[in-house]
């Protein structure tokens, strides 16, 4: 028999995580991004890459093959960028510098890395779908990231 839901939630607050936000354009040609911890790398060759979203977010139905996104890998001092885009805010945008990267998908400033994909496969997760996405291009700069932790952010010492 599983586990209940509230240990297992406990359980992962064990395992720190980088912050993220995954960006795109929606269908409105409108740039928006929602905040990650579930990232990871795939594979090498090809170059994979895969971010979970849960099917009630907000941007969930954006996600469609062939559609670009980028992972956005969080600085240590940009906690206050996790938290406009863990809101359901009109402007998500609103004074976060961003650049479109090479496929379109916004790439936000200040980041230690910007990984941008295409979606390659959609998978089914339980209350999460699995995107899976080939990295085409990557944009990397010196820092630390920021971290989640038993609830709350932290950051490398």
């Amino acid at each position: 028999m599983p586990v209940e839901k509230a240990e297992f939630r406990q359980a992962l607050g064990h395992f720190a995580a980088a912050v993220t936000v995954v960006t795109i354009v929606r269908d409105d040609d409108v740039p928006a991004g929602i905040t990650v911890t579930a990232f990871s790398s795939l594979s090498l060759e090809p170059p994979l890459a895969l971010v979970c979203i849960d099917k009630r977010a907000r941007l969930h139905d954006q996600f469609q093959i062939e559609r670009s996104f980028a992972v956005n890998i969080l600085a240590d001092d940009q906690e206050g960028v996790s938290r406009r885009f863990a809101q359901s805010e009109p402007d998500q945008f609103r004074e976060i510098g961003w650049n479109p990267g090479p496929m379109g998908a916004p790439l936000i400033q200040g980041c230690i890395c910007s990984i941008e994909c295409r979606v390659v496969d959609l998978l089914p997760g339980g209350d999460h779908t699995i995107i899976v996405g080939e990295v085409e291009s990557t944009r990397i700069r010196e820092g630390k990231p920021l971290l989640y932790f038993r609830g709350g952010y932290a950051a490398l010492k």
